[in-house]
């Protein structure tokens, strides 16, 4: 359901001068119709439209008229005006086409006359000579040409002249734009001019062949020779010409090709003189001399790249490739061509260059199609799939399929489908399935991971042409595999295009080759059942894709699919109803269902009837755990095919259960989701409402309406209105005090939305109006609005009020518009940044409302009467002019102080509320309409100036060298002057001289504090700092730095809102704009000078968004000498740059400050489609400063150029025009790295960052060494040629430094670099022969690397090789990195290389396994090979080797070997001979015979974690059922572990026993989750006798980490086991074990012990309650109050989770139970903590909060039996719902008279002391500046309030409950009584409007008086009726 709006369509309308007119009015006549009065009729229309429908009454009227109205006179007149009308429309006007297609049918008798008349008509246009008109008349004649007839015939009687024309037209563009070189606008004004004339000029020749056919004027003396000799000439000037557009050189080659086919003799030597010219083989004897005279420039052996392109597809376009017309020429010229694109692909990397490359080949491709058709047999063997050109092409796809431009990915799909079809035509006729050539490209392409997208298109068009049940036979799994590829979105499309294509291909096959019906079940098992497994347990992001993607295309192939997903997944519905992270069978249900309803194939009234999905199930999806599943529940509501569909009562109920409990999402993503989705249905409520009114009108229809719907209209009018004013209701009712954003969000959007639907287009019944629904109370919850912290918050209220602004302001009285407008003038100077805000919007606001000019503004109104009675002024324009003079008077007059004192400025009244607020009102002024034009023009000046006074106060703190610590922390009289003094001292010392020499800091120091002492002034200027309220004010450097770097904020964001000013067109008068030109030069060098020298990054990012908005400006703009300002500024401060000067300025510092932001701005406002001249001299300058050639040139420019370039190459503006740049921005950074400077190094190394994500995209993930953001190596080195050199080179100067003998430490800086870069490619199994850039080279440096001393370098050379050895070179590889390893008898090893070897082997080992090649013979083969390698070296891992780094190496290699060898024996591959050796490596170790060494050894924990995992993985291989089950001997042995588990749990070092309990843990989860079979031996085998081994170590374990592990392994394990051995093992019986758990739990040091150890006795308690066993009520309290502790708001989210977890699991024991077991009060203060849980800010703390409730009503389910009960539900219904099930269960419990009171507690909340508490908030509040402390965003008291007050109401009521003298109440009524006349005071002495000035308070109070008026409320309800008479008559 796509909601789309209508197009107008504009159509000018033509006029006649009174000439035209008198001659139409002579013969028009009055009383009949004829031409003449049709015209004239039709001239005096003004509308375009209507013109139309009057010419087309020109048919008839023509078609009636006979032979002799020919010679009429009133005929003749009408065409000539007629022709006159033609050539004045515009090309682009429907009237002109109309015309046309009128006159087309003239009869032929009249045809003559038409034509003179058109003649002379185009005569007089072709005597223009004015270079600005000629487009006209070259659009005229295109339009002719264009299925004219009568145009055609003027120009076939024009022809010379026409020609004569288009020569002159070529001849004087390219003089005028020679002239105008340099002035851009005027210059692409002329190139599209002359774009046209090439394109006319090569119509005329197509178009009118038989003009110029025939051999009457190829002698050179004829005129129409002549004339083609020129046109040819210009063409190919126009082709060589390179400062033109490239649109314009390309059609040039299009026209050479195409006058050169005209003019050429023979024909069939065209083609080879074609090929001549592309191969540069021209040999001029045999060429005809006017060719040569003509094109002599492109005879040459040397043409640049870019013609020869464009002549490539001039050549392919022009010439008729079809039925063999060019012979054997025509196909070697075809080859040829294919020749010259292939090798120019290699050199054109410029991105519209490439484009145009890939969609020429292309079509290549087409054409190579069409001349096979027909061609010879020998062509069909050149372009056969295992001919050179395919093989090149196919390079050329793998190369460019995953180019980061979208349109050469899409040209590299047709080129690749056109080959394929080339490959069949050329084999038609045999077998195409069992072709090699397929077949392999198959297997290649099955063998590329998934994360390549090339292959996802190429595989669909393979589909295409073998069908999909020959690659499914190849790999069945490929859909399961597809399907998870598309948890990625950028994967995702491509995914799902390449399923569709091969499941409508399987249908496809299937419906051909099966009977009706038989193969259905089949196709479902293949592309439908993967797809519910995956909906019901996949993770989010999959699961959203594949509904997004995947689901709608299978219903639209197959929609009878739909009916087999329902009944699958309705039958696991109940049981699978999926959790936090996974949908279940539910949710997959509402995803179906959703997708069939929107998308047409279902009716939601149908399935509801039929039953098959109750209510209930779509409500249990509409507050489902899941958002996502809620989404999909809503949009099953909202979404439908049709938008007239009526929407059911029953939906709008469940619309409205839904807006109860999903308002408060966190998720900007969902609630976007659900906004829109509503508006969907708000459209539909629109839309299906003028349906019914229409049907109300014609009651006639009866049975129509009938059929409809079957209740009334007017019945479901009504209905619709009372839904809409209940929606409405319900989002105001979240608007209350303390809402969260989330809600306010969500209702604010929501109403908005409601607001654009439902305003009434003219002639329409309204449905509903929102305006209707709006009462002052309302317009004051939008106003208060204002006050949220967050900015979105106060835009949408502000849109929303504007959108009701008559209502709204209309509700505002005088009174309260004084307190808001003085209220915002308020908040304009506060010293909280967010205060300003609030009260631009306020301004805003306001300024709409008539009444302000009078109450508010009428101090300043008395000076100007005349003003304010001048009606024809808008109220906006007259208030907003008035706000602004306002603040402009007080922000000058604040200025003024702050130049006496900054300090008392920044504490009392920052100026840059009040600029701010002035360009929040600027901006929402209509500029084009003013009426006050002078009054603007005084304000705009006066605005310019005051930003420069405010600018030079606050500019020495933001410019200094260290603005963030500017002033002292103290607030001593003596402030004034220090900051002068300070100002003085830290000048910046980060300019061009901080290279140059070290300052004498203390002389200089001392020097100008002398001078300071001279010049202080006798009277302190401001001796004490005091505040508006006599206050001394306690100034930071924070409030000072604030105070500043906003000011320059909003100085920049006005300048640039000022700028836009500036009228577009120039040349209109220049007093029309607000601001001049020299202003806006004036505001340039201002932001020039700030960018340069602003140190704070605050600052100058931006002064950088105010000068954006210049520099966008600018580049719009007509002004000349303002155009080329950008240009000016650049060259000049590259000139600075370059210079170097020690004087300069410019902060060599903090990446070099605002100098890139500058250089960015002035490039990123380049227009897009220019020649990018700017960008290309900026680069050049930077790259050659940036790597300079000679040593001794200066750092700073280096430093400098290095971090503009990191800027520019991270702006996503430049996109793919700073792709050419890239290969010499890797250079410099390499070349960089090597500098003795440190500040180049760190450049260098910030620049090769930025370089990294923008050739490799920004990484997603965490993991270092995914497949994504990386490439094959041949992309890279194909898209940066330049870099295979250079790396290559780099990398073998580094090898050499390692490769000295000498053993002294040489690190090459440059090799950290060239790993990271290398470490990112990938060999492609596409790589062929053909490719020159082959990554083989590489490999060896790369394995010498391995040796370099630097262990991170080894680490990382490791990884590196991985991707450079192809997939069937790993063993071979393998093989020889084993036998480089040293024997143990060689003398003098090198262990650094011993050590890069063995990572090299590790690396390209782990890789090797884990490809899935295992099943084949040759992978066993090598795998053998490598064991029986690995045994000849094994010394390196036993005590023979004294390096206890390698040896640990080594051990894991044997670790992993041992690991996948696990999985190979199941395949029977016998490895008995390995594992023995294994046994005799750890018998050998010093596990076995104890450790000599201290742990300070090198190397030691890693041997000692290495040889650990070693015998760990044996002992569970040992364990293993194939070795158990195994029969022979040497299995038996095998079985006999050299160690035991236990050994390892007592050894000394922690990391062993660390590594030993995770083993432990493990194996105990896969025993609890039954993953191992219950048969002998097995795991358990190693678990047994552990617990008190276990239970000793927990006692004495000192290692924090351990010790934690110790106890979850006994949390997992059976207490049955363990409870009878403590006695024996730690001497404590169970009720001691459980108090030591829990002291744990309250004294742990680590969040980790403490939520373990409660988790420990939590499952303890339970074991001893259910065994009942006795436990102390002490012991139990504790329990409690540790519960309790651990849900503080404030713990960590572990600890949250802890107690959520333990809450879970006594649910059923303890807080449902039958009878109470604790107690009311503990039981109730447990129920108290999931509260508390439910309102967690964190969501994953809610989730874990809300399956108490699923606990508890699944409970309910099973007890109640059949009826309905929500069971997973989320937080906002699970508070709800825990409400109710307390309050059920104080009944069940008979305990409701003591529970009550409790209840009500609860309901008052712990603020009691409110006195104390309004007091110290006042104190803090301007304590400081953004800090707010520990803040809940997401709960809301008085949701939780109003939830719990309902269920004690419902419960007072069901039970008849009164409670007559119960002192629990009393008391409570005493409380509540003093709390509310204490909430009464403070509400009374906060300030007016305090919802702005006080907002915390204001808002706490609030919550508390609605808390303590509901608490009364209740407590009135259980005195009985005699007590509130007596308590009434008391008052």
């Amino acid at each position: 359901m796509v909601l789309k709006k209508k197009k107008e369509i504009q159509v000018d309308a033509f006029v006649l001068d009174h000439h035209q007119l008198e001659k139409l009015e002579r013969f028009s006549k009055a009383e009949e119709q004829n031409l003449a009065s049709l015209l004239l009729h039709g001239a005096q229309l003004r509308n375009g439209i209507q013109q139309i429908q009057c010419i087309k009454q020109i048919v008839p009227l023509v078609k009636q008229m006979d032979q002799n109205s020919a010679g009429d006179p009133m005929v003749k007149a009408c065409l000539d005006v007629l022709g006159e009308i033609y050539f004045s429309l515009g090309i682009k006007n429907p009237l002109k086409k109309v015309l046309a297609s009128s006159l087309n049918v003239l009869p032929g008798h009249l045809m003559m006359s038409a034509v003179q008349s058109f003649v002379c008509c185009l005569r007089e246009e072709l005597k223009t000579t004015d270079v600005y008109l000629y487009r006209k008349v070259l659009d005229n004649l295109a339009s002719c040409m264009e299925d004219f007839s009568l145009g055609r015939a003027c120009i076939k009687n024009l022809f010379e002249e026409v020609l004569q024309f288009l020569q002159k037209v070529l001849l004087d563009i390219q003089e005028e734009n020679r002239q105008n070189h340099g002035n851009r606008i005027v210059q692409t004004q002329l190139m599209h001019d002359l774009l046209i004339a090439i394109k006319v000029s090569m119509m005329l020749v197509q178009k009118l062949q038989e003009n110029i056919q025939g051999s009457l004027w190829k002698h050179s003396e004829s005129f129409v020779w002549q004339s083609m000799c020129s046109l040819l000439k210009s063409s190919t000037n126009f082709l060589i010409d390179a400062t033109l557009l490239q649109t314009v050189q390309t059609t040039s080659g299009l026209a050479v090709i195409l006058f050169t086919r005209a003019m050429y003799e023979p024909v069939e030597e065209l083609p080879s003189l074609i090929s001549d010219l592309l191969l540069g083989t021209m040999e001029h004897s045999g060429v005809p001399a006017w060719f040569v005279r003509n094109c002599g420039v492109l005879c040459t052996a040397e043409l640049p790249d870019s013609v020869l392109l464009f002549l490539c597809h001039g050549a392919l376009a022009m010439l008729d490739w079809k039925n063999g017309s060019m012979g054997e020429n025509g196909e070697k010229l075809l080859l040829d061509i294919a020749s010259v694109l292939l090798s120019l692909s290699s050199q054109l990397k410029e991105s519209s260059v490439a484009t145009s490359l890939s969609r020429i080949l292309a079509i290549w491709t087409n054409s190579a199609l069409a001349a096979l058709v027909s061609g010879s047999s020998d062509l069909k063997i050149k372009l056969n799939g295992n001919s050179d050109t395919t093989g090149r092409l196919l390079e050329y796809i793998y190369t460019h399929w995953d180019h980061p431009l979208d349109a050469i990915r899409h040209q590299t799909r047709l080129i690749f489908k056109n080959l394929l079809q080339i490959h069949q035509t050329t084999i038609a006729g045999s077998n195409g399935k069992s072709d090699p050539f397929f077949e392999r490209l198959i297997k290649h392409l099955l063998s590329l991971d998934w994360h390549v997208k090339g292959k996802y298109a190429s595989l669909g068009c393979l589909v295409e042409c073998v069908g999909t049940e020959n690659i499914l036979q190849l790999d069945r799994t490929i859909p399961v595999q597809i399907l998870d590829v598309m948890s990625d979105q950028s994967l995702a499309p491509y995914a799902s295009d390449l399923l569709e294509t091969m499941f409508t291909n399987h249908k496809a096959h299937f419906t051909l080759s099966f009977q009706e019906g038989s193969w259905i079940d089949q196709w479902h098992n293949v592309w439908v059942s993967p797809l519910l497994v995956i909906l019901c347990e996949g993770n989010h992001d999959q699961t959203t894709y594949i509904i997004d993607y995947y689901l709608p295309k299978l219903l639209k192939c197959n929609p009878d699919s739909l009916s087999y997903m329902i009944r699958i997944l309705q039958a696991s519905a109940d049981a699978n109803l999926g959790s936090c992270s996974t949908r279940g069978a539910l949710g997959a249900l509402m995803a179906c269902l959703r997708t069939a309803r929107a998308h047409g194939h279902l009716e939601l009234s149908n399935i509801m009837s039929s039953g098959l999905v109750s209510t209930e199930c779509i409500k249990q999806g509409l507050v489902h755990q899941h958002s996502q599943v809620c989404i999909d529940a809503l949009g099953l509501l909202c979404e439908t095919h049709r938008t007239t569909e009526i929407v059911s009562l029953e939906e709008m109920q469940l619309i409205q259960f839904f807006m109860m409990y999903n308002l408060n999402n966190q998720s900007p993503s969902i609630r976007q989701q659900i906004v829109s989705l509503l508006r969907k249905l708000f459209c539909r409520i629109q839309e299906s409402s003028q349906v019914l009114y229409k049907l109300e009108q014609n009651k006639t229809k009866q049975e129509l309406v009938e059929n409809l719907t079957r209740a009334p209209p007017l019945r479901i009018l009504q209905q619709y209105k009372d839904f809409m004013s209940s929606v409405c209701a319900r989002l105001f009712e979240v608007l209350f005090p303390g809402s969260s954003h989330p809600t306010r969000f969500s209702a604010l959007s929501i109403l908005e939305s409601i607001a654009e639907i439902f305003s009434v287009p003219k002639g329409q019944a309204p449905v509903f109006q929102l305006d209707q629904e709006i009462d002052s109370a309302r317009v004051q919850t939008l106003i208060q609005c204002f006050a949220s912290t967050f900015e979105e918050i106060k835009i949408l209220a502000f849109r929303l009020l504007m959108k009701l602004r008559d209502v709204a302001l209309n509700l505002q009285d005088s009174e309260n518009l004084d307190l808001l407008f003085q209220a915002a003038v308020d908040l304009s100077t506060s010293t909280k940044p967010y205060d300003c805000v609030t009260a631009s919007y306020l301004l805003n606001f306001l300024v709409y409302h008539k009444g302000l000019q009078y109450t508010c503004l009428g101090k300043w109104l008395q000076h100007n009467p005349q003003m304010a009675e001048n009606t024809s002024v808008s109220t906006v324009e007259k208030n907003t002019l008035a706000v602004i003079k306002l603040l402009l008077v007080n922000v000058e007059e604040e200025i003024f102080q702050a130049k006496k004192s900054l300090l008392q400025a920044a504490a009392s009244f920052p100026m840059y509320g009040r600029v701010h607020c002035i360009t929040g009102a600027l901006q929402q002024l209509p500029f084009k309409d003013l009426t006050l034009v002078s009054e603007w023009k005084e304000i705009v000046t006066r605005l310019i100036l005051m930003s420069y006074s405010l600018s030079a106060v606050v500019s020495p703190v933001v410019q200094s060298s260290s603005p963030e610590g500017l002033i002292p922390m103290d607030s001593d009289p003596e402030s004034a002057s220090r900051l002068q003094m300070i100002l003085h001292e830290i000048q910046p010392q980060d300019t061009n001289d901080y290279f140059m020499q070290a300052k004498i800091q203390k002389e200089h120091c001392k020097e100008e504090s002398e001078k300071l002492t001279d010049q202080r002034p006798t009277k302190n200027i401001c001796m004490e700092m005091r505040g508006k309220d006599r206050q001394a004010c306690d100034v930071t450097a924070q409030m000072v730095l604030v105070c500043c770097w906003r000011s320059m904020k909003e100085v920049s964001l006005l300048l640039g809102t000022l700028c836009k000013l500036l009228p577009s067109h120039t040349t209109s008068e220049p007093s029309d704009g607000l601001i001049t030109v020299e202003q806006v030069k004036n505001i340039g060098d201002y932001f020039k000078h700030h960018l340069l020298q602003s140190r704070h990054r605050g600052a100058f990012e931006l002064a950088y968004a105010g000068f954006v908005q210049l520099t966008e400006m600018l580049s719009r703009c007509n002004n000349e000498s303002l155009h080329k300002m950008p240009e000016h500024w650049l060259s000049s401060v590259l000139e600075e740059i370059k210079s170097c000067d020690p004087s300069s300025s410019l902060c060599a510092t903090r990446r070099s400050a605002g100098i890139p932001f500058y250089i960015q701005a002035l490039l990123a406002s380049e227009p897009k489609k220019s020649k990018t001249d700017l960008l290309k001299m900026t680069m050049k300058e930077l790259i050659s400063l940036a790597a300079p050639l000679n040593e001794s040139s200066s750092v700073i420019p280096q430093v400098h150029a290095l971090n503009i370039l990191r800027a520019l190459y991270r702006d996503t503006r430049l996109g793919e025009n700073i792709m050419p740049y890239v290969a010499d921005g890797i250079k410099a950074s390499i070349l960089g790295f090597m500098s003795p400077v440190w500040a180049v190094r760190n450049s260098s190394t910030l620049l090769f960052s930025a370089l990294i994500t923008r050739i490799f995209g920004v990484k997603r993930g965490k993991d270092e060494n995914s497949k994504k953001n990386r490439m094959t190596g041949r992309e890279f080195f194909s898209r940066f040629p330049s870099l295979y050199p250079f790396l290559l080179k780099q990398l073998e100067v580094v090898t050499n430094t390692l490769n000295s003998e000498a053993e002294e430490l040489k690190i090459h800086p440059s090799l950290f670099l060239l790993l990271l870069i290398l470490g990112r490619l990938y060999p492609s199994p596409m790589d062929g022969s053909h490719s020159a850039l082959s990554t083989a080279p590489f490999v060896p440096f790369i394995i010498r690397c391995g040796q370099s001393p630097v262990y991170r370098c080894r680490e990382m050379c490791g990884r590196a090789l991985v991707p450079f050895v192809m997939a069937n070179e790993a063993a071979h590889t393998v093989l020889a990195l084993l036998r480089q390893l040293p024997d143990s008898a060689t003398p003098g090893v090198r262990h650094n290389s011993v050590h890069g070897t063995l990572l090299q082997v590790f690396h390209l080992l782990q890789s090797y396994l884990e490809s899935n090649q295992f099943i084949s013979l040759d992978f066993q083969q090598g795998l053998g090979d490598i064991i029986s390698c690995m045994g000849t070296k094994l010394w390196l891992a036993k005590r023979l080797n004294p390096c206890l780094v390698t040896r640990a190496a080594y051990l894991d290699v044997l670790v992993m070997l041992s690991t996948h060898l696990e999985k190979f024996q199941k395949q029977g591959m016998q490895l008995l001979n390995f594992w023995e050796e294994m046994k005799r490596v750890i018998s050998d170790s010093e596990l076995v015979s104890g450790i000599p060494y201290s742990s300070a050894v090198p190397g030691l924990i890693q041997y000692l974690q290495s040889i650990t995992r070693l015998v760990i993985s044996v002992l569970s291989v040992a364990a293993g059922p194939d070795t158990q089950s195994c029969g022979s001997a040497g299995a038996k042995e095998m079985a006999k572990p050299s160690l035991s588990i236990a050994l390892l749990l007592h050894c000394e070092f922690h990391e062993v026993r660390l590594l030993a309990l995770e083993a432990i843990l493990l194996w105990l989860k896969q025993r609890n989750s039954k993953q191992i079979a219950e048969g002998r031996g097995g795991v358990l085998c190693l678990l047994t006798d552990l617990e008190d081994t276990l239970l000793t170590m927990a006692l004495k374990e000192t290692n924090p980490q351990c010790f934690c592990k110790v106890l979850e392994i006994l949390y997992d394990m059976d207490l049955r086991n363990v409870l009878p051995k403590t006695e024996s093992s730690i001497k404590m019986n169970p009720n001691e074990l459980l108090t030591w758990s829990l002291n744990l739990a309250d004294i742990s040091s680590s969040p980790e012990g403490q939520t373990i150890a409660l988790k420990f006795a939590s499952k303890l308690i339970i074991h001893h309650l259910q065994n009942y066993q006795q436990i102390s009520e002490e012991v139990l309290k504790k329990w409690v109050q540790l519960i309790v502790f651990f849900c503080g708001d404030e713990q960590e989210t572990e600890m949250l989770l802890a107690a959520a977890e333990v809450l879970k699991s006594i649910t059923s024991f303890l807080l449902i139970s039958e009878k109470l077991v604790l107690g009311l009060s503990d039981t109730l203060g447990l129920w108290k903590c999931v509260v508390l849980l439910l309102q967690n800010e964190d969501l994953v703390v809610r989730d874990a909060a809300a399956e108490v409730i699923q606990v508890a009503q699944l409970e309910k389910k099973s007890n109640e039996g059949t009826e309905f009960a929500f069971r997973i539900v989320n937080a906002p219904m699970a508070l709800d719902l825990a409400f109710g099930i307390v309050c059920e269960l104080l009944q069940r419990w008979g305990e409701v008279h003591a529970g009550v009171p409790i209840l009500l507690e609860w309901l008052l909340g712990e603020d009691s002391d409110l006195q104390r508490d309004g007091e110290t908030s006042a104190l803090e509040e301007d304590d400081s500046l953004f800090d707010k402390g520990e803040v809940n965003f997401w709960a809301e008291k008085l949701t939780h309030v109003r939830q719990l007050s309902k269920h004690l109401s419902h419960l007072i009521s069901v039970t008849h409950l009164t409670l007559p003298d119960h002192e629990e109440l009393n008391r409570l009524s005493r409380i509540a009584l003093d709390q509310a006349q204490c909430t009464e005071q403070l509400l009374g002495s906060l300030p007016l409007v305090p919802e702005f000035s006080r907002t915390p308070e204001f808002t706490r109070l609030t919550i508390q008086r609605e808390r303590i008026s509901v608490c009364l409320k209740i407590l009135n309800l259980l005195k009985p009726d005699d007590t509130c008479k007596n308590e009434n008559l008391e008052k």
